[in-house]
């Protein structure tokens, strides 16, 4: 009783204040919509120049693949010149990301089964999208027949790539959402625990606990259950907002479900404690802020919600695999959008669980009842 009636304060003081609940829910949802806006899984918009010196049949077919890809996926937006010299200096001064060149004789090379070269010039400073236009124009080269070869590294590729899907098909938005539900824990878990703990002993409220017959044990837990259920009810609320926003679907059901709102609520104990073992002692709640803003890059970006792992350098990706929020994310796109059982992220709820005991642990440690 005495623990459900520190947990109840701490509710109440948060009904006078809801701004607290709507920014943990609003702000992440923002970050959907900017995100999902800002960096497109898919690059588009690439300006690319050509320089047709033949106008025979295969050369006004690699034409027409490049308007297709401009007019379809919007991959890249073609311009037009007569001088290979001038394309190649304009992508030199920064206005085209590539230049590709059609020579002379080129629709007579590949009727004769000879090796018809299609020259491809890129600002390779940007990797990504000198990527992106290279692998492109290797496919629009391959549906006319003809062997693509770069300007900069010649060779030949037969090799013929047939993908197949393995699970449904996730948009890059939709993709966000177990981040933008990770986030949503980790700025309720500062909004709500640790901070309120801080304001409270900044403005001499914390006192009052000290003429009580309340024990340690009682404080933190009433503080920690108050936070758990407002960063859960947070997660919970962003993850059907998300699916909402970009139309997605839970697969598995009911037991998916069940599933997800179990892993949300170990993740915000989890990081709930965390935040308490760190900054339980502090005196200000400025240091609360600065400190938030620290945690939530280091633990946020190497988490995968973004960026796969698998592209870290070895040291980061090291980080990220003791990173709570790694697994928590992980578990949540395995149950969300892959349909796996509890078996498939047995491993990441299992980490997520020690996790959450060890930082219980340390809580309790550096939480004490005194000024």
């Amino acid at each position: 009783m005495k623990t459900l009636a520190i947990m109840r304060r701490d509710l109440l003081k948060l009904r006078r204040n809801p701004l607290t609940l709507i920014s943990t829910i609003l702000m992440p949802i923002i970050y959907l919509v900017i995100i999902g806006n800002s960096f497109q899984g898919q690059l588009k918009h690439l300006p690319v120049v050509l320089v047709a010196q033949d106008h025979g049949e295969y050369a006004r077919r690699m034409v027409e693949q490049m308007l297709a890809l401009q007019a379809g996926p919007k991959t890249i937006n073609l311009s037009f010149m007569a001088d290979p010299g001038d394309a190649i200096a304009a992508v030199r001064d920064g206005r085209f990301k590539g230049a590709v060149v059609i020579p002379p004789n080129f629709s007579h090379n590949v009727a004769e089964g000879r090796l018809a070269e299609i020259g491809l010039f890129t600002d390779n400073v940007d990797s990504v999208s000198a990527s992106a236009i290279e692998g492109v124009l290797a496919d629009a080269a391959q549906s006319i027949r003809i062997s693509f070869v770069t300007a900069r590294e010649p060779k030949l590729n037969q090799i013929v790539l047939r993908p197949s899907w393995l699970f449904q098909y996730v948009d890059y938005d939709r993709s966000l959402i177990p981040g933008v539900i990770v986030m949503a824990i980790f700025m309720g878990s500062l909004m709500s625990g640790v901070f309120n703990w801080v304001m409270d002993k900044f403005m001499g409220m914390t006192e009052c606990y000290l003429v009580t017959p309340l024990s340690r044990w009682n404080i933190a837990a009433g503080i920690l259950g108050s936070g758990v259920t407002i960063t859960s009810i947070a997660g919970i609320v962003v993850l059907f907002l998300g699916l909402l926003i970009t139309g997605g679907r839970i697969q598995g059901g009911v037991p998916a479900l069940v599933t997800l709102i179990a892993i949300i609520v170990i993740t915000s104990t989890g990081l709930l404690a965390m935040t308490f073992a760190i900054l339980g002692r502090a005196s200000h709640p400025r240091l609360v802020g600065t400190f938030a803003g620290f945690l939530n890059v280091i633990l946020f970006f190497p988490s995968g919600a973004i960026y796969p792992i698998e592209s870290f350098p070895p040291w980061l990706k090291a980080f990220a695999r003791y990173n709570p929020e790694t697994h928590s994310v992980s578990a949540i796109k395995s149950i969300l959008f892959k349909g796996a059982d509890l078996n498939a992220v047995t491993g990441d709820i299992t980490f997520l669980i020690i996790f959450m005991a060890v930082t219980l642990a340390l809580a309790s440690i550096s939480f004490k009842r005194t000024l």
